[in-house]
């Protein structure tokens, strides 16, 4: 199975996700299980993912202290999920602590990678300078965060589609770039400042997509994945 594009299952519990899934034919697709979904079910609602052999991208961008992050993550390894991340602006000791608890709490014969979120794509420019007082350009912050990222061990960060190409040219082929903020053409924006179509996004570097309300929200989720599926592949 192709695992670039990961479904985001913004929903609000285990039942509502299970009846989208099952109605649009969408069973064993790679999927995004974030927050809102995680934090009302549990390991509960991975288990049952897995059982319906979901590849699952678990989005609890976690930042604390490195010693909590640690324990964390040797509780995380144990769900045997694809990827799980972490804020790069926690800095590197926690990035490399987080990437210690995967390793301890891993079976030998599985390792989930660490990827570490740089910007997220809800920030501009204008938020970064006058909320988080961060000076220069967006893309050169999120580039610095993903060196940190990368000297601290992280497998790849979650990146804006416009940073991918430069993230791929300084770190190398083998650091994988997640890139939300994915649109189908006649999707809308929603909260997303810097979003990209899925074909747009393979020509500039992505590895894995990750995409949500343009197929959630869709008349016809199952055809409105395929067409992602379509453009990333006619993106190459």
């Amino acid at each position: 199975m192709d695992k670039s594009i990961y479904l985001a299952l913004d929903f609000p519990d285990w039942h509502e996700t299970k009846q989208f899934l099952e109605v649009n034919n969408l069973q064993g697709i790679p999927v995004k299980v974030g927050m809102e979904l995680f934090y009302r079910e549990g390991a509960h609602v991975i288990e049952k993912l897995k059982e319906n052999n979901h590849p699952i991208f678990l989005d609890l961008k976690l930042h604390d202290i490195p010693t909590t992050i640690m324990k964390a993550m040797k509780n995380i390894a144990k769900l045997e999920v694809d990827m799980v991340n972490v804020h790069a602006s926690g800095g590197s000791e926690m990035i490399k602590r987080a990437k210690e608890g995967l390793d301890i709490g891993s079976h030998a014969n599985y390792q989930t990678k660490l990827i570490a979120v740089t910007i997220l794509t809800s920030m501009d420019n204008e938020t970064m300078h006058n909320e988080l007082l961060l000076p220069g350009k967006l893309e050169e912050n999120a580039w610095h965060f993903a060196r940190i990222a990368k000297q601290s061990g992280a497998d790849g960060v979650v990146c804006s589609v416009h940073e991918a190409m430069k993230m791929k040219k300084e770190f190398g082929r083998s650091f994988l770039t997640v890139t939300p903020g994915i649109r189908l053409e006649e999707s809308s924006t929603d909260d997303q400042k810097r979003i990209a179509t899925p074909g747009f996004a393979r020509g500039n570097g992505a590895d894995v997509l990750v995409i949500g309300r343009s197929v959630t929200n869709a008349a016809e989720p199952n055809r409105a994945y395929n067409q992602v599926v379509k453009e990333w592949g006619n993106g190459g």
